[in-house]
């Protein structure tokens, strides 16, 4: 039954990215039959519809935005600041269903390394190394721009690296990861909110592919989250990938 939620869910955002009205209803419809007739299950049914409801209310808010006068900076800085659309549905359904969430709002404990079959992973010189190699790679990329370039985009770099980090670690990792994992198996709450996070960037415009290794950086987060108990870390890293993809013209 899980595996039927997942992909449900994982198909209620991709048609909803593409804008496919009639396969979305179908989706929810889906869900609505399991809520009914599945009530051991309802919490995790319910997060998942919550969360495809406040996407369609992000998506319409987005098309309107498009048909404005204004900048595309303003733009993408109005769509990453419609994720409280999303937000808010999850935060409805939490407490309707009276559950309390952690939001690994804690300072980081670096002492949980990553066990590997033959080897354990310091989580600090992991997050570290992470944050060494994408600033290396974006790096070079980057001395190739014009300085007045990298000028004219600081001040959109700044705003949209932030609030796109912690809005979306905040969704994914704050309130979904510590909800699911509450009332699933710890690889399942990943796998969800990992490829979840990968595929809701089909709605800014990324192909599959880009989203789904998108999918694969999630699971770096989520392990990073779950092994320092706080979502900071992974917003210090996001922002840094943010401002990479910036520069390096992925978002504008």
């Amino acid at each position: 039954m899980l595996f039927v939620i997942a992909a449900l869910f994982f198909l209620g955002i991709t048609s909803i990215s593409y804008q496919e009205g009639i396969l979305t209803s179908f989706v929810c419809m889906g869900f609505f039959i399991l809520l009914m007739t599945n009530r051991e299950k309802r919490f995790i049914l319910s997060l998942l519809l919550s969360f495809l409801m406040g996407f369609v209310i992000f998506t319409a808010a987005n098309h309107f935005i498009g048909t404005m006068a204004i900048s595309k900076e303003i733009k993408v800085i109005l769509n990453r600041l419609f994720l409280v659309f999303i937000m808010m549905g999850l935060f409805i359904n939490s407490l309707f269903f009276n559950k309390k969430i952690s939001w690994y709002n804690e300072k980081p404990d670096w002492k949980n390394p990553i066990v590997l079959p033959f080897h354990k992973v310091n989580i600090f010189w992991f997050w570290m190394i992470g944050i060494i190699v994408n600033v290396i790679i974006y790096s070079v990329f980057i001395i190739q721009k014009d300085i007045e370039y990298i000028q004219s985009l600081v001040l959109f770099c700044i705003l949209f690296s932030f609030i796109n980090a912690v809005f979306e670690e905040v969704i994914w990792r704050g309130i979904m990861l510590s909800a699911l994992k509450e009332s699933t198996p710890t690889w399942y709450a990943v796998l969800v909110t990992s490829v979840g996070f990968g595929l809701l960037h089909l709605a800014i415009g990324f192909s599959m592919y880009l989203s789904l290794l998108i999918s694969a950086a999630g699971v770096i987060y989520a392990i990073i989250t779950l092994k320092t108990n706080s979502i900071y870390p992974g917003i210090v890293l996001h922002t840094v990938i943010n401002i990479g993809m910036v520069f390096n013209g992925f978002i504008i």
